[in-house]
Formats: C-alpha cells, structure tokens, sequence
C-alpha cells in the first residue's frame, strides 16, 4: 500500500531538526519504507476551472500555515503503518498538521 504524505506550512527548521529528520529519513529509507521525499516551494500556483474558462493565480497565498510544505510517498502494508509514521514525523517536527492519501494504481 502507497500513500502520499503532507505536511502544512510550519516554523523554520533548526540544525536540530535537520538532524533528527536526516535520522528518521535513513531510517525509512534503509527499510525501504520511503519511496521519494521532499519540499515544495511555497509560492506556487492554483490551476482552477469553472464553466470552461481556466484561471492561474500566483502565490505565495495568503494563508501560509494551509500550504503544503512537504511530502513524503512510503510504501507500507498497512494504514496503521502509515499512521505510525505520520505520528513519529509529528513528534519530531512539532506542531502541525499532516495529510495523508492512500495512492491508487499502478
């Protein structure tokens, strides 16, 4: 089983934080739980469609804790797991909020 897991917008990372999220990346990784990882650009941009018409705005938007910060995609045998994983990314980072989606197909 595949999900995908994000983070919303939080405080800027310390050397500390690094650090333990360095540990708990090879961690994954060398169980061969964590398939890609990584941060996204906060300013970004929102593709949206009504009545045929496609309109692109610009970030940054205005509410930066609701931006996706970051995601990791594992693969795991369960949503348990994947719980657990998330708990574990909680308490290293602190405060926050984190999703996670179940990947379908191939």
């Amino acid at each position: 089983m595949r999900y995908l897991m994000m983070t919303k917008g939080g405080s800027q990372p310390d050397e500390k934080l690094y650090a333990e999220m360095g540990k708990f990346i090879e961690e994954m990784t060398a169980a061969g739980v964590l398939l890609v990882t990584g941060g996204l650009d906060p300013a970004g941009f929102r593709v949206t469609s009504s009545d045929g018409e496609i309109t692109v705005t610009d970030g940054p938007f205005t509410e930066a804790k609701e931006v996706v910060a970051g995601f990791a995609l594992v693969e795991v045998r369960s949503k348990e797991e994947a719980i657990e994983l998330a708990r574990r990314f909680r308490h290293i980072v602190g405060d926050g909020e984190s999703i996670i989606q179940q990947v379908f197909g191939p």
